[in-house]
């Protein structure tokens, strides 16, 4: 794919954003006694029981029906939807467009990055030393409808052009590992997402207002694994870069094959899946194989609205292409917190995340991050620490002289500032950069440098902040 025809896919990506939005279908004007305002908080439901700003969501001709609720419950706000079939905290924003129909709802929402993005740009002709102009984008749709009284089908689509816009290696990411490209493992690259990311349907009985049961299956899909993918939360709202655990804590966002079982009662929810547990492989066009030969548990407790925590466990067999040997159990534990800050679009979201991966023969390897992000209004500041431990078969690196037993710890912080450049039908166009910095072991640096540097100018285009 040349540079031009990527640039074209870039635009072309772009151009579908703005048509959306100028599709994009507001509300009637409101009752008179209702006020149509831009949402900051979605109300708690009676089930819940949670202490969250009341919104005044206005009756009109149109919306005499059901409103959008949580994916997977009638019972919870939608603000409550993660990934997969995980959970944010209630008082998370929402940045989609959203349309009401008779009896379906919808809802669409996105990002695109247009970036030059440079690594270890301190070590020139050393490992991770790349530079690149790069894309990464997604888009998911959704659709949900009541079904009788008590029941609750949604739909669910996501897309990226990924493999497109980065070519099939993916977009440069200092110390990332994971999947491969043309046979060989991608080292120091983030590699890209298969261009169907989500094709799910998911059916939910309501057995009463403490009470749901959830079936969900997905080809691709998101088993009960792990906290919210990196790319849906609001901690990592701006931040253009996966994160350096991300085979760790989320990489089963997208599973080619995978059934899901869950039961609420009240604050918990306990689900388990069967899945596949081989990765993507390296044609993002295809629909891989199903097998059904892993599976999880998880369970996730939101005590409040500014509070979502998940534990979840998954046996997952020979995950990666170019070890089929090799089966990982990982263990995963998050802690993610939102919090209105009043006015107009202020807010915080932060994640503490940790995964393990136990491979067998001293294999086990962990992952720590923190990450959060600060928006007032326009302006926006975010940053993420992570700490890795990666083998010297995960780096891909082989030592004659020394044999290394333990794995590597590697430490990272980024910093990222970026601000609202103009609005659009709801659409946003933000510019902003990061910079990050790395410590890793001394046996590390002579093939990376002492204290790698990374950094990034970015502009992005995402929907704004959802109005009700």
């Amino acid at each position: 794919m040349t540079s031009f025809l990527r640039a074209a896919f870039v635009i072309a990506l772009a151009t579908a954003f703005t048509k959306v939005a100028a599709q994009h279908e507001h509300h009637p004007a409101p009752a008179k006694d209702s006020v149509d305002h831009e949402m900051h908080q979605m109300p708690q439901t009676k089930a819940a029981g949670e202490d969250m700003q009341h919104m005044d969501h206005g009756k009109s001709p149109a919306h005499t029906g059901m409103h959008m609720t949580h994916s997977f419950s009638l019972s919870l706000p939608m603000t409550r939807n993660g990934s997969g079939t995980g959970w944010q905290p209630d008082a998370t924003p929402m940045y989609a467009y959203m349309k009401h129909g008779k009896k379906w709802n919808y809802m669409l929402h996105g990002s695109l990055f247009l970036r030059y993005t440079s690594q270890n740009f301190n070590n020139k002709n050393l490992l991770g030393s790349s530079a690149k102009i790069s894309a990464p984008n997604w888009l998911m749709g959704m659709a949900q409808r009541q079904v009788g009284k008590n029941g609750l089908l949604n739909i669910r689509a996501m897309v990226s052009l990924d493999r497109l816009t980065d070519g099939g290696a993916g977009y440069p990411l200092l110390f990332q590992s994971g999947e491969s490209w043309k046979g060989s493992p991608l080292v120091n690259r983030q590699h890209p997402h298969d261009l169907v990311s989500e094709l799910s349907v998911a059916y939910t009985q309501r057995i009463n207002d403490q009470i749901d049961l959830t079936v969900y299956a997905g080809y691709p899909g998101e088993p009960a694994l792990g906290p919210t993918a990196f790319m849906h939360r609001m901690s990592a709202f701006n931040n253009p870069d996966a994160v350096l655990g991300h085979h760790w804590q989320d990489a089963t966002h997208i599973t080619f094959g995978v059934v899901t079982a869950g039961v609420r009662y009240g604050k918990f929810k306990l689900e388990g899946s069967s899945f596949t547990g081989r990765e993507p492989d390296e044609n993002r066009f295809n629909f891989d194989k199903m097998r059904f030969d892993s599976y999880s548990y998880r369970l996730l407790f939101n005590p409040s609205a500014n509070w979502a925590m998940q534990v979840s466990r998954g046996f997952i067999k020979s995950p990666e292409r170019l070890r089929p040997d090799e089966n990982v159990n990982r263990t995963t534990a998050s802690v993610q917190h939102s919090a209105q800050l009043g006015g107009k679009n202020k807010w915080i979201s932060s994640t503490l995340a940790w995964g393990l991966n136990n491979s067998g023969d001293h294999h086990k390897e962990n992952s720590v991050l923190l990450e959060s992000n600060l928006q007032l209004d326009k302006w926006s500041v975010y940053g993420r620490y992570e700490w890795v431990q990666k083998s010297v078969e995960e780096l891909g690196l082989r030592f004659i002289d020394v044999i290394v037993e333990d794995p590597f710890r590697i430490s990272q912080f980024s910093l990222g500032l970026n601000r609202q450049l103009l609005t659009f039908k709801n659409t946003i166009l933000q510019a902003g950069g990061q910079v990050g910095i790395y410590a890793i072991d001394d046996l590390l640096k002579s093939e990376y440098g002492k204290t790698p540097l990374s950094g990034q100018v970015y502009l992005r285009i995402t929907p704004g902040l959802m109005k009700m």
